[in-house]
């Protein structure tokens, strides 16, 4: 049983920085790609960042520039760097493996509140 558990966020001005972090624990096989999402009220859930095991990223175009996604094969830990953050960046965000990069064996965590106000 893979468990992803997400933290590091909480409330931050706008223009200031945040890291989140996702542990995963339990299971015995790889996780090809690793991923954050984030669910903001009122839409639909979207991909943030992706990383694979060997370094490969993508992000949604809305965070390029701002946003670092970055993983430690040995701790099993994944991160997300948040720079310059914005109010339309307040979310929930969701820590994401999917084992095979097919979509069909895929864990989430339980998600970690980011709130970007003054």
């Amino acid at each position: 049983q893979v468990q992803l558990v997400e933290s590091g966020g909480g409330l931050v001005q706008p223009g200031g920085s945040l890291r989140l972090s996702c542990a995963r624990s339990g299971g015995i096989f790889s996780i090809y790609v690793m991923g954050w999402y984030r669910q903001r009220p009122g839409k639909q859930r979207e991909l943030v960042a992706t990383i694979t095991s060997d370094g490969l990223t993508n992000y949604a175009d809305s965070v390029k520039g701002r946003f670092t996604i970055s993983r430690d094969n040995v701790k099993d830990m994944v991160y997300l760097q948040m720079n310059s953050l914005k109010p339309e960046d307040t979310a929930v965000y969701y820590c994401n493996g999917d084992v095979n990069g097919l979509g069909s064996r895929k864990y989430w965590g339980q998600g970690t509140q980011v709130t970007v106000s003054s």
